[in-house]
């Protein structure tokens, strides 16, 4: 194929672009001279250049379809629907000729006769006897001399070209990395001056070349006004496409990849999520649905925002379909949040729909937009409001080629975390140290730490990788996915590096847990490390806030090390009971608490619970109120307490008789004389019809 063909194919292929929009436009405001005469441009530019190049079949489509353009811009037509899709119907063809062009050097064999016909018919004005005549519009003004001038300064690459150049970028910002390794050993070092300002031109030079790849996100866009014209029709609804922040940029290969997910969700909003005319009008809403696409900058990051107007999301149909997929029982459905519950819709096979057609109801949709967003990083959070609409928010890296990441260790290895995904470093002491602000404790076989009144679930690096030379590892790296968070636990934590992000090996590409590798100024090899990976190899961070889970355990021998849980009832002194005899640790807001019959009860799980204080003048100054959970088979029953202290893991051996009901006895826990109640008195005290108990 010459050079003269492929830069015409090249410009047709950005012209059909430009002209899916301007009709859709055009559409959208029949009066638009200046659109119109854009339109018969691009065509006219690409029949002329037909001519030009001996294309005849490509030549006599364009041809028609110029004169089907030229009586509008007369005035003898009038823009409708109909003639719209008409020259849509042209655009398409000359895409399917260009196809062919593209893969043989000639044009495809094929008839477009009767399109042709049509568009003659249109143009002889048989077609459509009743159209009105309007003025004929003024030709469009010259193009802008500035418009012109940039033109003129823009040349063609290829994208081979600029990755190479790339990955030579990417080699000299690791070797600027060695260099100056090597230099921070050296002092007074007179190469410390030419270091500096090399490092400053090749951070330039990085900067330069990267812009080179970034294309705005309207690139991405270009197909949606057309796709959701089409769904449109199909679904019988009106629907009206807004997109803000086009002109946004990020690399090509990330807008690459967002490209199906984007178009996947845009069909989502369209078909569950808008509602049918009918149906919008009698809840007081316009006829016309609305999807709106944002893009914006924000620390680094790119966020792009696709919400509707329409029903929002369903919780009785996903609450329904999670429990008959057995993606959670009964129980666990009732303990969460709207919040927790909405995000099924994010799990493998999962949908809603009542039947199969041929734009949804097969569950293979937003999960695999969830995996594709966190392939290269990104996060995707849902919020969605029944009767309002729902939105969705994705967050992804401006590039993959370079980032920042952290740098730490775990046994002898390190390791780079993208910095797209760390919030925050913790250091945490072990459940027995005194004066720590954070303690790792362990419930089960699960490591947490109380990170500001939450169970953050802990994950080791070590212990996960199987890494020899561990220690007692202490420095958390609090990590986002998606909408949770997890702790990875490692030995140490060095700086912040921009790495080069390096494939994984194709026999490590099991490993889910890595995503790449990368080599530090001194030459070493790590690997980078992918915190969603992790999180689901481990199987934690599922629940947006994570609670202690409920167990079946016995009550402590004596002797033995239990897990016993600290909590204050009046006064200040604190009580104990064995963690396993709780089934779950809950913060109820005081005012859903009732009392019908004297009794204090709450409506938990869709029963109602009875409450016992186990102070005579509880606590009601917090606007919760914080509740021990016992289970007995189907019936529960919560301990009302003040505050819950701490979980601590010791002997919990009964050294001293009690001196009142209510009380076991005393025991040293946690080096410190403390009362275990008796939980068989106060739970025998829900029998009694008592407003109060009284307290230990």
């Amino acid at each position: 194929m010459d050079d003269l063909l492929t830069d015409f194919l090249a410009e047709t292929a950005e012209s059909l672009a430009e002209l899916d929009a301007a009709l859709l436009k055009l559409e959208r405001a029949p009066d638009d001279a200046q659109t119109l005469s854009l339109i018969f441009r691009l065509v006219h530019t690409v029949k002329g250049t037909c001519g030009f190049l001996g294309l005849p079949r490509l030549e006599r489509l364009t041809h028609a379809g110029e004169n089907v353009l030229g009586r509008l811009r007369d005035g003898k037509l009038t823009v409708s629907t109909e003639i719209v899709t008409l020259v849509l119907a042209v655009v398409d063809g000359v895409r399917l000729i260009l196809a062919g062009l593209g893969a043989t050097g000639a044009e495809p064999d094929g008839s477009d006769a009767e399109l042709i016909a049509a568009l003659d018919r249109v143009a002889a004005g048989r077609a459509e006897p009743e159209a009105m005549i309007v003025a004929p519009v003024a030709p469009s003004p010259r193009p802008d001399r500035a418009e012109a001038a940039a033109a003129a300064q823009t040349i063609r690459v290829t994208v081979d070209v600029l990755d190479h150049l790339m990955t030579l970028v990417s080699e000299l910002v690791l070797t600027r990395n060695q260099l100056l390794q090597l230099a921070r050993g050296e002092q007074d070092s007179r190469f410390a001056a030419p270091l500096q300002r090399l490092s400053h031109i090749t951070s330039d030079l990085q900067e330069g070349v990267m812009k080179t790849r970034m294309q705005p996100i309207g690139h991405a866009w270009n197909k949606l006004p057309r796709m959701v014209r089409e769904l449109a029709h199909d679904l019988g609804k009106r629907i009206e496409l807004v997109m803000l922040g086009a002109e946004t940029e990020l690399d090509r290969q990330v807008l690459e990849l967002i490209k199906d997910p984007l178009t996947h969700m845009v069909r989502n909003s369209a078909d569950h999520g808008l509602e049918p005319p009918a149906e919008r009008l009698a809840a007081g809403k316009p006829e016309t649905g609305r999807i709106t696409l944002n893009a914006f900058h924000e620390g680094g990051h790119i966020l792009i925002e696709i919400a509707d107007d329409g029903r929002g999301l369903g919780i009785g149909d996903i609450r329904a379909k999670a429990l008959a997929q057995g993606l959670a029982t009964e129980a666990e459905l009732a303990a969460m949040t709207e919040a927790q519950i909405q995000r099924f819709i994010l799990s493998a096979g999962f949908s809603t729909a009542a039947e199969v057609t041929a734009l949804s109801g097969r569950g293979v949709g937003m999960d695999v937009v969830k995996t594709n967003i966190e392939r290269i990083g990104g996060t995707i959070d849902l919020k969605s409001t029944p009767g309002q609409g729902s939105r969705f928010t994705i967050k992804i890296p401006l590039t993959l080629a370079i980032v920042s990441a952290l740098v730490v260790q775990a046994g002898t290895e390190r390791f780079a975390i993208p910095q797209i995904s760390v919030v925050e470093l913790v250091r945490a002491g072990r459940g027995g140290e005194t004066g720590a602000e954070s303690v790792i404790e362990r419930i089960d076989d699960t490591q947490v730490l109380r990170l500001r009144e939450h169970l953050l679930p802990l994950v080791n690096l070590a212990e996960l990788l199987e890494l020899e030379g561990a220690g007692e590892a202490s420095i958390i790296v609090v990590a986002q996915v998606g909408a949770n968070m997890v702790g990875i636990v490692v030995d140490r934590v060095f700086d912040t590096e921009e790495i080069v992000v390096k494939p994984v090996a194709p026999i490590l590409r099991d490993i889910t847990v890595l995503s790449g590798n990368t080599i530090l100024g001194d030459g070493s090899v790590i690997m980078i490390l992918d915190p969603n990976g992790i999180a689901r190899v481990t199987g934690i961070a599922t629940g947006g806030e994570t609670r202690l889970v409920e167990r079946e355990a016995d009550a402590p021998r004596s002797g033995a090390r239990t897990a016993m849980l600290l909590f204050r009832a009046r006064g200040k002194q604190p009580l104990a009971v064995p963690l396993g005899l709780i089934a779950r640790l809950e913060e109820i807001p005081r005012d859903s608490i009732e009392t019908p019959t004297g009794v204090a009860v709450v409506q938990y799980r869709g029963r109602l619970m009875p409450l016992v204080p186990l102070s005579e003048t509880p606590e009601t100054q917090k606007p919760t109120q914080a509740v021990l959970v016992f289970a007995d088979g189907e019936r529960r029953t919560g301990l009302m307490v003040d505050e819950i202290v701490d979980v601590v893991e010791d002997r919990a051996e009964i050294e001293l008789s009690a001196a009142r009901p209510g009380l076991l006895g005393t025991a040293v826990i946690g080096g410190q004389a403390t009362d275990v109640i008796d939980t068989a008195y106060w739970l025998a005290k829900v029998g009694q019809v008592t407003a109060t108990a009284p307290g230990p």
